[in-house]
Parts: structure tokens; C-alpha cells; sequence
């Protein structure tokens, strides 16, 4: 969790012993891109995925790809572990999120617009901006930073009635000149 009264803390304890957590944007970011590389197989992914998070740890893949998920979904995506649960007490099924960046297909517009509003070159704090501090900085990003303009122009609504069909056609050209390609990412 991100806290201003409390230092980022990179660091986990497995089975006892501590481990620190490479939590620079850069890294978490390939780590999503190699996450989300079809070409590679399950063990692959969590063998690499462990090696860039942790470095060179000594357990057996099924562990391997226990820590992996975890640290993803507790410290990488920051998401609740637990599902929601119903009125009875069930897990309820997870609901599917409509996609509306990507880190990597929106590169260009991230990079711009952190340069637009807080003049910082993402690329001279690879290895040292922290990922909470850029998903903090992303998220507040000004409204008429680029990055942000195509969030809005992807999630504006189409306008129904008459007379609008001009405005419709404007509004669909524009979403799909800045439509996401890719299929599965943070």
C-alpha cells in the first residue's frame, strides 16, 4: 500500500529468510511484457519472472510460481488477494475489467506527458523511480497531458439521437486510431 507516513518497503520474508524486491517501474514493467509474451510457457515465465524480482533464489518451481503470483497480485498490481464475497459468503466471480492503457502500447504518450507535467525523463530514472511513486505520478497526471487525452477519447460514450451521426463517426475514427492491439496486460 501506498503511504506517505510510512518508506517504500522492498522487501518480503519467505520462509523466514528476507528478500528485497527490485521494484523500479522499468523492471515491473518488462516483467508485465514478459508476463504477457505467448511465446514463453508457464515455467519459463515464473523462472524469469522470480530472477527479475528476487535474483537467483534456491526453491522448486511450484514455489517458485507461488511467490511470483503473490508478489504480483500484493505487490505489483497492489490488488485485494481475496475475492469478494457474496451475502452468504461465497466468492463471488471475478469481474473482467475493459483494458484502458497499456504500459506498453502507450509508451510513447506516458513518456511525453511525464515530461509535459513533471519534466522527468522516464528514461533517466530507469532502475531508480520506484513503481508505486510512477503509478502515483502516472495516475495524477494533468487532463491535458497526452496520456490522458487518449484515456478520455477511448472511453468516450457515443452520442444517441438525432442528429448525431456525424459527431458518432468522429468519435468512433478517433477510438479506433488510439484502440489497444495487444490482449493481455496490467
Amino acid at each position: 500500500m501506498f503511504s506517505l507516513a510510512y518508506p517504500l518497503d522492498d522487501s518480503v520474508v519467505i520462509s523466514g529468510q528476507m528478500y528485497t524486491v527490485n521494484m523500479s517501474f522499468d523492471n515491473i514493467i518488462r516483467l508485465i511484457e514478459m508476463l504477457g509474451d505467448n511465446e514463453l510457457n508457464d515455467e519459463v515465465k515464473v523462472e524469469i519472472g522470480i530472477e527479475m524480482l528476487m535474483g537467483n533464489v534456491d526453491f522448486d518451481i511450484e514455489t517458485k510460481a507461488t511467490i511470483l503470483q503473490k508478489l504480483f497480485e500484493t505487490v505489483v498490481a497492489q490488488k485485494e488477494v481475496k475475492a469478494p464475497l457474496d451475502i452468504k459468503g461465497n466468492p463471488m466471480p471475478a469481474q473482467k475489467e475493459e483494458r484502458v492503457y497499456s504500459l506498453v502500447e502507450d509508451a510513447e504518450y506516458i513518456y511525453a506527458s511525464f515530461m509535459q507535467d513533471y519534466q522527468i525523463d522516464l528514461f533517466e530514472q530507469q532502475g531508480t523511480l520506484h513503481w508505486n511513486k510512477f503509478k502515483a505520478l502516472l495516475g495524477g497526471l494533468r487532463a491535458d497531458t497526452k496520456f490522458k487525452e487518449v484515456l478520455q477519447i477511448r472511453q468516450m460514450e457515443l452520442p444517441t439521437g438525432k442528429g448525431t451521426a456525424k459527431e458518432r463517426k468522429r468519435i468512433k475514427e478517433m477510438q479506433e486510431a488510439y484502440e489497444l492491439k495487444g490482449n493481455a496486460e496490467f
